[in-house]
């Protein structure tokens, strides 16, 4: 089924040409796609068709429809991997920062997957179609760290479930800004996207879903802090939304705070994972190293 979203146009939108408008605050639609559904009807202005230099006026309704996206292949293709763990069911990955996890709008080679269907041919769970072979759960691209991929069905399922009823263990580490006067705490705010700006996320309690982060600071450095978070839940975005929300976002988080000199991306990083194993049912746990990048920023912090 094509998804359908409903903008309002603000003050400050007035005047604004349509397609501007909607490829900024629809998410994963260039403004050039936004033309395209302009001349096919798919986008309407208070119930009526425009044209794709339409002016906003205050108070314009959006009705855009989005079509479903057109079957794409990812390819194999022979990246290096960081693998901490394998087995016949499943493999734990240290993911770079800076890589894709799974082909998408703007990213169709060089991801994750992409060097997953090299390292494991046809051995890769099928329940998340041809795009996300294997992918159990995601981390963002400029966060590294742990993550898990399932070789079969029953065990994509079996780790799913996990993460459902909240027993599957994933613990990040964070340099976070501003000073915290509680050293521990936790966020318990429901996560949804934002009203105007598609590809973010924000707490609210319109269209959302329950959040948890529990945090626990390791260290300050004056206005900053090095921050563990131990996630309940798993939404998009979580932890750099729930951060930004008490007023503590990521360290060079350019979308919930501000770029920093020096820093690409943010300062955040998959420390820790574990899980009851699908087939022993074991339960196993995985940890990582801080990577270079941030240990450079701790450095840097401890000389301030």
């Amino acid at each position: 089924m094509a998804e359908t979203l409903k903008l309002t146009a603000d003050t400050e939108n007035i005047g604004n040409r349509i397609d501007k408008f909607v490829s900024e605050n629809a998410e994963g639609i260039t403004r050039s796609a936004v033309q395209g559904l302009l001349e096919k009807g798919m986008i309407l202005v208070n119930g009526g068709t425009v044209s794709k230099n339409y002016k906003l006026k205050k108070g314009d309704v959006i009705d855009i429809e989005i079509p479903e996206p057109e079957p794409m292949d990812a390819v194999a293709e022979n990246i290096p991997l960081d693998i901490v763990y394998e087995d016949s069911d499943l493999l734990v990955v240290n993911k770079p920062k800076g890589m894709v996890v799974h082909p998408a709008h703007g990213n169709y080679t060089g991801t994750l997957v992409n060097a997953l269907l090299h390292h494991c041919g046809d051995s890769l769970s099928g329940i998340n179609g041809v795009i996300r072979p294997g992918i159990v759960h995601r981390i963002d691209k400029n966060t590294s760290g742990l993550l898990i991929v399932a070789k079969n069905d029953a065990s994509h399922l079996f780790l799913a479930e996990q993460i459902k009823e909240h027993s599957f263990t994933r613990e990040y580490e964070a340099v976070a800004t501003g000073y915290f006067k509680e050293t521990e705490g936790t966020v318990d705010a429901p996560i949804g996207r934002h009203k105007t700006d598609r590809k973010k996320m924000c707490v609210t309690t319109e269209n959302s879903r329950n959040a948890v982060t529990h945090y626990s600071v390791i260290k300050q450095y004056g206005g900053y802090a090095h921050v563990r978070l131990k996630l309940e839940t798993g939404r998009t975005h979580q932890i750099r939304v729930h951060l930004s929300y008490i007023g503590h976002s990521v360290l060079g988080d350019d979308v919930y705070g501000k770029s920093y000199k020096g820093i690409d991306g943010q300062c955040l990083h998959a420390r820790k994972i574990g899980f009851i194993h699908p087939t022993t049912r074991e339960y196993m746990e995985f940890e990582s190293e801080l990577p270079d990048y941030f240990v450079s920023v701790l450095n840097k912090l401890e000389k301030m």
